[in-house]
């Protein structure tokens, strides 16, 4: 894992050195253990990399890398977790290396395949190789954009970076908004991270699953991923279907495990990071296998004492099964303020959630030596854990005219199974709840679904907070997001298709970008078992009801790991986020800061309405209670004027 950089002058003219090196040491956190640079004077073209070594330590395995005789050069962020499969299957065919890393495969195969190894490689990534022969740059990402990757193209120069802060220190750039996008963010805190624009004015993203080519002063794009293209035909019986899907998903964490450094993991207490960690605990003790950590065994768990999305009890339940050692690292108010401009520099974009607690359970990691974490990321948006209860319970209910009695029944265990705390008091609460939900999520009343979400923007003023812009220019094509307009098979149900658009277009690139920064902001590298593409593809193919059935979320992979992982946790129905406690902060001490932040703000603003900005701040300060829902849609403006005010400061 590390932070890449280029440069070409596409008048030919060479790029001074001390511009490259610059626009590379931007990116220092990326790669702590290394930097490098590469030009060619008579192309106009230079290449910068700083180096986490994770493969091959040696100084082999620095980069940028040659290959073929130093006709192609590479500056690459990522890991090929098949590699040495790769390299084995390139032996074979004639192909020598000199390193024992996964970057010098990665040329052998360019060299070999051309742009058809994409489809070969088992990892996440995102690259550029320069052919000196051709003058043409290839740069490429994942599948899933878990490694990101960004540039801009003018008249006269190309030049591309991991981070979007990299270009503050690009000679002769001019750093601004892109108030389009940022206006798109307000109105949907995931609607930009699956499309091609930035919130930086004139820095575009290569989207997940694309590769580009840069030759002849142009940038042409070419998708070269859509999992639709790779769906398979799956098992018909829950039983069958588990048993592949937990043959898969272990030999993802397998290949996962394949470090010359040591690995560990981030631990909630949730289904996904127990699964991740007990299925290590099996390898890690059970498994054979070439370039496997030796230390695997710590896990780091952030507690939130006193608050609502504690996980700690949990967790500790998952040490004890597991048998790793678990370090605890509890997060109090203390940390709200502390460090908050560079946590916020470091995230690099925008966000509906103060992202503390990511960072500091990765500056942890560091600071124990463990430089790979094996997390659970992509599970929730490939099996549905974003649903509650109520949904799990009436999605498929009966009609009440032919079933009452068992409509009645799902109500009951409802309420049975929410939290004391939220249960609601006498009758008259219980019905009017009743009610709600049924509305909102029985398939036989969906007629008063659209009247209640008026009702709900009614009551929350979700649009107050943001000002119209009306006249101005319509959204642009670079806002369409990856898989938008996929035709998904016509024999998907409602889930299959909320789903496929989660994982691949809104909530899961925005997730994935939130760690990458956070845990690189260390220097962390993080891998993700549940994002493995051929897990990915198989959960994809399978029914809705294999997800989401029988009152819970994950179906299938609770029936993989019966057994595996303590019982308790298998079959818990509550979700609870990994996220810093915003509504507590906000609500104690983040609240001067967040009323200077409004008050600086001119009453001017074109994005957000300072005024009943201040305004809520001041009915909260009053003793109204902040929830997550108020919290968040705050935060997104709180976060947007800091962005505005602090991160063009060159």
């Amino acid at each position: 894992m590390c932070g890449i950089a280029g440069i070409w002058n596409l008048d030919g003219s060479p790029v001074a050195a001390e511009s490259i090196d610059r626009f590379t040491d931007s990116l220092a956190h990326r790669g702590p253990d290394g930097r490098g640079t590469w030009h060619d004077a008579m192309a106009g073209i230079a290449l910068g990399h700083r180096r986490l070594a994770i493969l091959d330590l040696s100084d082999d395995g620095r980069q940028p890398m040659s290959y073929s005789e130093q006709r192609y050069w590479i500056t690459y962020n990522g890991e090929i977790y098949n590699f040495l499969e790769l390299r084995s299957e390139l032996e074979g065919k004639g192909f020598q290396f000199r390193s024992q890393s996964d970057t010098e495969v990665i040329l052998a195969a360019y060299q070999h395949w051309g742009p058809a190894m994409l489809a070969r490689f088992n990892g996440m990534w995102a690259f550029a190789i320069y052919d000196r022969e051709k003058r043409e740059l290839f740069l490429a990402r994942d599948r899933f954009g878990i490694k990101p990757l960004f540039y801009t193209l003018g008249k006269s120069r190309f030049a591309f970076a991991s981070e979007l802060k990299a270009f503050r220190r690009l000679d002769g750039f001019t750093m601004s908004m892109d108030r389009e996008c940022a206006h798109a963010f307000l109105q949907n805190g995931f609607s930009v991270e699956g499309t091609a624009r930035t919130i930086i004015h004139g820095v575009r993203r290569l989207q997940s699953g694309y590769y580009g080519i840069v030759k002849g002063g142009q940038f042409t794009r070419h998708r070269w991923w859509c999992t639709l293209d790779h769906l398979v035909d799956a098992p018909t019986s829950l039983e069958k279907q588990a048993e592949e899907f937990q043959r898969l998903f272990y030999d993802s964490v397998r290949l996962r495990m394949r470090s010359d450094v040591p690995i560990g993991t981030c631990l909630s207490g949730g289904f996904d990071s127990t699964s991740v960690v007990c299925a290590m605990a099996d390898l890690g003790r059970n498994a054979i296998e070439a370039r496997k950590a030796k230390k695997w065994q710590q896990a780091f768990i952030m507690t939130f004492p006193g608050c609502e999305n504690d996980e700690s009890e949990q967790a500790e339940e998952v040490v004890r099964f597991a048998g790793v050692n678990g370090n605890f690292f509890p997060v109090s108010e203390d940390h709200a303020l502390a460090d908050l401009d560079r946590v916020l520099f470091d995230f690099d974009d925008l966000y509906i959630n103060l992202p503390t607690a990511l960072w500091l359970i990765y500056k942890a990691m560091r600071h124990h030596r463990v430089i790979v974490s094996l997390d659970g990321h992509g599970a929730d948006e490939l099996m549905g854990a974003y649903k509650q209860i109520d949904y799990l319970l009436l999605h498929d209910a009966p009609s009440w005219e032919r079933a009452p009695l068992e409509n009645l029944r799902r109500l009951r265990r409802y309420f049975h199974l929410l939290p004391e705390s939220l249960r609601p008091r006498g009758i008259f609460q219980t019905i009017r709840r009743a009610a709600l939900i049924s509305m909102w999520h029985h398939p036989h009343l969906q007629g008063f679904k659209q009247n209640l979400k008026h009702v709900r923007r009614g009551m929350f003023g979700a649009n107050d907070l943001i000002l119209s812009r009306d006249g101005k220019a319509p959204l642009s094509e670079e806002f369409e997001t990856v898989g938008g307009r996929d035709p998904l098979p016509e024999d998907w149900g409602p889930s299959n298709r909320e789903l496929y658009k989660m994982f691949h277009s809104t909530l899961l690139p925005t997730i994935l970008r939130s760690f990458d920064r956070m845990s690189m902001a260390h220097g962390i590298e993080v891998r993700m078992p549940f994002m493995d593409w051929r897990l990915v593809c198989y959960v994809m193919s399978l029914p809705d009801e294999s997800k989401i059935g029988d009152g819970v979320t994950k179906r299938v992979a609770r029936e993989a790991m019966k057994g595996r992982i303590p019982e308790s946790i298998r079959s818990s129905k509550v979700k609870i986020g990994f996220n810093s406690p915003l509504p507590n902060w906000l609500g104690g001490p983040l609240r001067e800061w967040a009323y200077e932040l409004a008050r600086k703000s001119s009453v001017g603003h074109d994005l957000v309405n300072a005024k009943e900005l201040r305004k809520r701040l001041d009915a909260h300060a009053r003793g109204q209670p902040w929830d997550w829902s108020a919290s968040e849609r705050v935060w997104s403006c709180l976060h947007l004027l800091w962005f505005e005010q602090n991160f063009f400061k060159q």
